[in-house]
């Protein structure tokens, strides 16, 4: 697999100009990061009309048409950041508090996407994720 980075310059025509950069690179998929989340309707519209798959870093894309996201599931990492909150308020310094990584992460699919984009998710995959959005 070869990697392309692809420079998003905050508008909706730097968006264009990204993907019409994607077709003519050929390009086979797109990662889409938090990044971009102001932008994640107009990004997954392109993507369907380029018949780009997209995986981005978050449920809220895939809500809004990209294919699918596997990432750190948000409400766990607010429940897990309140209790270093009540942490610090209640003295601890923060430099002596251990650095968590995200323990629960989900995979979220959008079936329509997979459809319009002429995808067959396979049974095993959809098994596993966490949502399906049909």
């Amino acid at each position: 697999m070869q990697l392309e980075p692809l420079d998003v310059r905050g508008s909706a025509r730097g968006l264009d100009d990204v993907f019409k950069e994607a077709v003519k690179a050929r390009v086979q998929a797109l990662v889409a990061t938090r990044a971009l989340i102001g932008y994640r309707k107009q990004i997954a519209e392109r993507a369907i009309k380029n018949r780009l798959p997209i995986i981005s870093e978050g449920s809220d894309f895939v809500i809004a048409g990209s294919l699918m996201s596997y990432a750190a599931n948000d409400p766990e990492n607010y429940r897990r950041a309140a209790i270093y909150v009540d942490k610090i308020l209640k003295g601890a310094k923060p430099a002596d508090l251990p650095i968590e990584q995200p323990i629960k992460f989900e995979l979220v699919i959008n079936l329509k996407t997979a459809k319009h984009l002429d995808l067959t998710i396979p049974p095993n995959v959809l098994a596993r994720a966490d949502k399906v959005i049909r």
